[in-house]
């Protein structure tokens, strides 16, 4: 989000620290109230039934004691086939574009869905992968997660022996490469008989030893200043 900005000489902010001097404003929980006004008609539906190479995204939401957490609010983000990055405004609503975004509410069993294209690697090398975000009662500010396609990984990518020097991009992916086998995996989605891909969030570790889904930082210092001319940031995990 912009920082906010005022008019020279505005009788509003005269007197005011600095913009820069201010504290910014906290994280607010968005539950249990956000389904009056942030869900919306077949915003989970990226493009039109019947559009070829689309698939389906989908998966679970589940707390610390393993249960269904029935009003998170879930955001994709995502490249086209391609590995473009959509950078135009509109919606399936109106235009048809396809814009790499979406956001689906959970159900009364914690599950969601998505139905879009499957994602292209935005570098040649690299895995490709939803940008997931996760909004919940209770969390005091969102949630930021990756979905890697499972066929960019190495089969045993869940396994105790699997390395960051496996096949294929996992080898050239930092992130993925810098965990450890077990919480590699939660980053991965599965691919299910139908075609599907499937994608659980877990927001804490279960109570049969699941693990939590690796949730990431980003330096949003560093951000400021790549949108400033500056060195690009990164995220860590």
């Amino acid at each position: 989000m912009h920082e906010p900005t005022a008019g020279r000489g505005s009788e509003l902010t005269r007197g005011l620290a600095p913009p820069a001097l201010l504290p910014p404003t906290p994280g607010q929980t968005v539950g249990p109230f956000f389904g009056y006004a942030l869900p919306y008609a077949r915003g989970n539906e990226l493009v039109e039934p019947g559009t070829p190479g689309a698939v389906r995204l989908h998966g679970t939401v589940y707390d610390g004691a393993g249960a269904p957490v029935p009003d998170a609010l879930i955001e994709i983000w995502q490249a086209d086939p391609a590995g473009a990055v959509v950078g135009r405004s509109g919606s399936l609503l109106r235009d048809g574009t396809f814009t790499g975004w979406g956001r689906a509410e959970t159900d009364r069993e914690g599950g969601y869905w998505f139905r879009t294209l499957t994602p292209g690697a935005t570098e040649p090398g690299r895995a490709a992968f939803f940008a997931v975000t996760v909004f919940a009662r209770g969390l005091q500010d969102r949630l930021h997660t990756r979905a890697y396609l499972p066929d960019a990984v190495p089969d045993d990518a869940g396994s105790d022996d699997a390395g960051p020097s496996g096949v294929g991009p996992l080898a050239a992916e930092p992130l993925l490469a810098s965990l450890e086998p077990r919480r590699r995996a939660t980053l991965v989605t599965s691919r299910e008989p139908d075609g599907s891909l499937r994608f659980d969030i877990r927001l804490q570790g279960g109570p049969e030893g699941e693990e939590e889904t690796v949730f990431l930082t980003y330096d949003t210092t560093a951000h400021r200043s790549a949108t400033r001319g500056g060195p690009r940031g990164g995220a860590d995990a």
